[in-house]
């Protein structure tokens, strides 16, 4: 308590302070115990009131100057604005289901999982570059169909994914 009394400023906080940095020690003990408990238990008080002090240092937007830009009314959700969100999802929903099941699984895995390339491959037993393959065309092809409302992917939009053994990309094939 003296040492806190002696470099903190507003006596008035001194006890949760205290209070504060005994919890902390408590916690931390859990884990494992320090070597020398009174240094430790200093370096936490001293810890506290920086933590506090930087707190302090924040300035609340409204403490700041012009807080005209504060009193626009935020406008809540209308229903057609649900509606028209609920469509655009079902729309994204429906060219999801439309890609090839590689590319939708792929699509998946990248951006909904948020897994690696390299994680996506070795799951699905891929080379990275069949994977970077799935991902450029699923991307367009998403795109192309929430943009038009066509029900049925084009012929050639599979095509892209071809290779010849050599596993290298030689752009769309040509059906005969």
């Amino acid at each position: 308590m003296r040492f806190i009394a002696r470099v903190w400023p507003r006596h008035h906080e001194i006890a949760d302070i205290r209070q504060e940095a005994y919890i902390r020690v408590y916690e931390a003990t859990r884990v494992a115990r320090p070597q020398s408990p009174k240094a430790f238990l200093f370096a936490t008080a001293r810890h506290l009131m920086a933590d506090r002090i930087r707190r302090e240092r924040i300035v609340s937007i409204r403490a700041g100057g012009d807080n005209e830009f504060l009193n626009v009314i935020v406008e809540e959700i209308s229903p057609e604005r649900r509606v028209s969100a609920h469509q655009e999802l079902a729309r994204l929903a429906r060219a999801f289901d439309r890609l090839p099941a590689q590319c939708r699984e792929v699509l998946w895995l990248r951006r909904v999982k948020e897994l690696s390339q390299r994680e996506v491959a070795e799951r699905m037993g891929l080379s990275e570059k069949t994977i970077e393959k799935h991902l450029r065309t699923g991307t367009r092809l998403l795109a192309r169909y929430t943009q038009e409302n066509a029900l049925e992917p084009r012929i050639n939009d599979t095509d892209e994914l071809e290779s010849d053994e050599t596993g290298r990309d030689h752009g769309p094939q040509q059906r005969h």
